[in-house]
């Protein structure tokens, strides 16, 4: 017989509090997934959020993946990119 595959649950917690009920709600989801056969990944958590994981000591226990912030990141790209274009080529 094959052990079942597992399988991944991706959680989107960006608009959760960081508080206490938060990280223990967090931490029955990881062992409830666990004893069932799942892998739980959680997204988008704020850097609050992620301050207090790190504080209970949980950041190697839950799977948990910051806030990514994409369009500041194009933002910059669009004006590193401006001031290059208006450069003189010969210098």
């Amino acid at each position: 017989m094959r052990a079942p595959r597992r399988s991944t649950v991706v959680c989107r917690v960006g608009g959760l509090a960081p508080d206490a009920t938060t990280l223990h709600v967090l931490a029955r989801l990881h062992l409830t997934a666990r004893r069932i056969g799942l892998e739980i990944r959680f997204r988008d958590a704020s850097g609050e959020l992620l301050e207090l994981i790190d504080f209970a000591g949980l950041r190697g226990t839950l799977c948990v993946e910051p806030r990514r912030q994409p369009e500041q990141r194009e933002q910059r790209l669009g004006v590193e990119e401006e001031g290059e274009l208006g450069d003189p080529a010969g210098g």
